[in-house]
Formats: C-alpha cells, structure tokens, sequence
C-alpha cells in the first residue's frame, strides 16, 4: 500500500464549505494506520491556468458528480503542516457552496474516489466537536477559527 506524501512544493488548492443543518461537509483523513486522524472539506488542486472557483467546481463534478455554485468570493489560508513526517506547504481557497436541490437527501455518508482510485468517505461533522483532543482535527489549519468568527 502506497501512503500520501506532501510534495516538496507549494500547492494552491480550492475547497468547498457545505452546511447541513449547521453541520460541515468533510472527508475523512487518514493516517497510515488507517484511522481517522481529522476530516477536510471537499475539493482539490486549482490546476495551471484554472481559476480557484473553476477548480472548485470541476473538483466536487470528478469527486461526487455534482455541480456546486459558489456563494461568494474565497476566505484564503496558508497551511504549513506535516502529514507521516514530511512537511506540506498549501493556500487554500475557501468558498461557502450549495449543493443542487435534492442532493444527497437522507444520506449521511458519501462514498466516493479520488483520481489516483483511492476510496473516501465525507459525511457531515458538528465543528463544534472537531480539533479536541479525542476527537479528530479540521483541517487545514485555520479554518475553525474562521468558523467561530463568522
């Protein structure tokens, strides 16, 4: 099994902050373990020449075949982190987005695979319970103090 490594590179990267009766929609991360080590909004690398909000959208279309509309301009944050022992460098593009009428109604949990196949699971978390000390981290770091600001 091959584990995921931050490239030795800054990383530009969009990501998706979708509510559900004030619960975030987040993928799960793992550790090499395979636990649950903090969860991370839906989205991805904003590609060469791409702008972060098309990004964004092509991102959550490739991961949950779904067109989200953004609902403003991004909140942006710079994450230094170290995932497995090896530092990572992004800036993140944070927009608020709606999912299409009727999407994922009734669901609490969203399968889906990420372009090298690995499989992920998002489901909805109450931020309130994430980044303690028995529970798992919101990643990146930043975005629950953003959260608590608003």
């Amino acid at each position: 099994m091959t584990h995921w490594r931050p490239p030795a590179q800054i990383r530009f990267k969009a990501i998706g902050l979708h509510w559900r009766a004030g619960l975030l929609l987040a993928a799960e991360v793992r550790d090499d373990s395979g636990r649950i080590k903090g969860v991370r909004p839906l989205g991805g690398t904003v590609e060469f020449g791409e702008t972060a909000e098309a990004a964004l959208i092509r991102e959550f279309r490739e991961e949950l075949g779904i067109t989200v509309t953004p609902l403003g301009p991004p909140v942006f944050f710079e994450n230094i982190f170290v995932h497995g022992g090896v530092p990572g460098h992004e800036v993140i593009a944070a927009f608020d987005v709606d999912l299409p009428s009727g999407a994922f109604v009734g669901q609490t949990r969203i399968t889906f695979r990420e372009h090298d196949g690995t499989e992920c699971t998002a489901r909805w978390f109450d931020p309130a319970t994430l980044d303690h000390p028995c529970g798992p981290a919101l990643y990146p770091t930043g975005l629950q103090a953003y959260l608590r600001s608003r």
